[in-house]
C-alpha cells in the first residue's frame, strides 16, 4: 500500500483543495491530509483546528486527517512515514530542501507538487475576500 500525504490549512474547504485532495491520491492508496495548526497562524483561521480536521476527515477522498505538530513541522512525516508526500502549487518550502530535511532523519518519500486550480477563483484567500463582501 502507497501512502500520501498533503499539507495544508484548509480553512473554509472548496473545490481548489478537493482538486488538491484528487491530484494527491492518484499517487497511492491511502491519503492522509496534515491539518496546520492554529499557534502561530499570523491570520486565524475561520475554523478551528479540530473543526477543519473533522470537516476534511468527513470526505470520502481523505482516508486519515490529522493534525500537524505546531513546534516541528517534519514529526508527523516521522511518525506516518508516508511514501508521497504533496506539495500544494503554492505551499513556501522547496521539493529539494524539503528533500534534505528528511535525508538528515534518514527519510526519502518522493515529492511532487501538484497543480493550481482555478488559481483566479478557487483560492482560499480569494474565497475570503468573497464572502466578506458579501456580509
Amino acid at each position: 500500500m502507497t501512502t500520501v500525504m498533503c499539507f495544508g490549512t484548509f480553512d473554509i474547504l472548496h473545490l481548489g483543495h478537493l482538486d488538491y485532495f484528487k491530484q494527491a491520491k492518484r499517487y497511492g492508496d491511502k491519503l492522509i491530509i496534515v491539518i496546520a495548526r492554529d499557534a502561530g497562524k499570523a491570520e486565524k483561521p475561520t475554523f478551528s483546528e479540530e473543526e477543519r480536521r473533522e470537516l476534511a476527515q468527513s470526505l470520502k477522498i481523505v482516508d486519515e486527517a490529522v493534525l500537524g505538530y505546531p513546534d516541528d513541522h517534519l514529526k508527523i512525516i516521522k511518525e506516518k512515514r508516508p511514501d508521497i508526500l504533496c506539495l500544494g502549487y503554492d505551499h513556501p518550502i522547496k521539493e529539494e530542501e524539503l528533500q534534505r530535511k528528511l535525508a538528515k532523519l534518514g527519510l526519502h518519500p518522493k515529492i511532487e507538487r501538484m497543480k493550481p486550480y482555478k488559481i483566479s477563483s478557487h483560492k482560499s484567500s480569494i474565497l475570503k475576500e468573497v464572502i466578506l463582501r458579501k456580509t
